[in-house]
C-alpha cells in the first residue's frame, strides 16, 4: 500500500458554534466533500476524530470503506490527530488534510504525492513564507517518529514536527496555481460567512 489520506476531524468547531462536519454544502455534508475528493487518489482513507461518538456520526455520512480513528489523547492540537493517523496508516506516504476544506484539488494532491517520493514531506508554501502543513504529504514512518518526538517534548504544533524532519520539499503556491488558478484548494470553512462564500463558489463553479 502506497498512499493514505488522513482527514483530521477532531477540532471543536468553536468559532462555528456547531459541528462543521455534518453541515451541508450544496446538499452534501462537509466531511463527505473532503473524503470524496481524496479517496479516489489513495489506497486508504482514515478520518481521525476526537471521540467514538463523533466517529460513529461521521461514519453514517461517508462510504463504508472509510476507516475511523480516535485521537490518542484529548487535545485540540492537529498534531495529535496527525500522530494518531500516522500510527495507523498503512501507506508509505500520508496526505494530511483538515475536514473543512471542501474544494480540495485532486490535481494538487496528485502533485504533492508525486513530489514526495524520496522526501520526508512535501508542503505548500506561499510567497510570503507561510506554509500549509495541514495540506501536505508526509513520509508516514518519518512523520510518525517526528510527531512522537515533538509531542514527547510537549510541543503540540505541526511546526515542531516539521522541524524534526530532514529532506522536506516545499512547493510554491505559484506552482499549485497552475493546477488550481483560484487556489480554492486552500479555502477552509471556519465561520458562517465562510460557509456562505463556499455556497456562492459552488454556484459559480456550476455556471462555468
Amino acid at each position: 500500500m502506497d498512499r493514505t489520506a488522513l482527514v483530521l476531524a477532531g477540532g471543536a468547531s468553536s468559532r462555528f458554534g456547531q459541528d462543521k462536519g455534518i453541515l451541508e454544502l450544496s446538499g452534501k455534508p462537509l466531511i463527505k466533500h473532503v473524503v470524496d475528493a481524496v479517496s479516489p487518489l489513495v489506497d486508504e482513507t482514515i478520518v481521525v476524530t476526537s471521540s467514538k461518538e463523533r466517529a460513529a456520526k461521521y461514519a453514517g455520512l461517508v462510504d463504508a470503506n472509510v476507516n475511523f480513528a480516535v485521537d490518542i489523547c484529548e487535545s485540540n492540537s492537529p498534531l495529535i490527530g496527525a500522530l494518531t493517523g500516522f500510527s495507523l496508516a498503512k501507506g508509505q506516504y500520508s496526505l494530511v488534510l483538515p475536514f473543512d476544506m471542501p474544494f480540495v484539488s485532486r490535481e494538487t494532491i496528485s502533485l504533492l504525492f508525486e513530489l514526495c517520493t524520496g522526501k520526508a514531506a512535501v508542503i505548500p508554501r506561499w510567497p510570503n513564507g507561510n506554509v500549509e502543513p495541514l495540506h501536505a504529504v508526509y513520509h508516514t514512518k518519518m512523520a510518525f517518529e517526528a510527531a512522537k518526538a515533538a509531542v514527547a517534548e510537549g510541543k503540540l504544533h505541526m511546526r515542531a514536527m516539521i522541524e524534526k524532519l530532514h529532506s522536506v520539499r516545499y512547493v510554491s503556491t505559484l506552482v499549485i496555481q497552475q493546477l488550481d488558478p483560484e487556489l480554492h484548494t486552500f479555502f477552509n470553512i471556519n465561520t458562517l460567512v465562510d460557509l456562505k462564500m463556499a455556497t456562492a463558489m459552488v454556484k459559480m463553479r456550476k455556471h462555468k
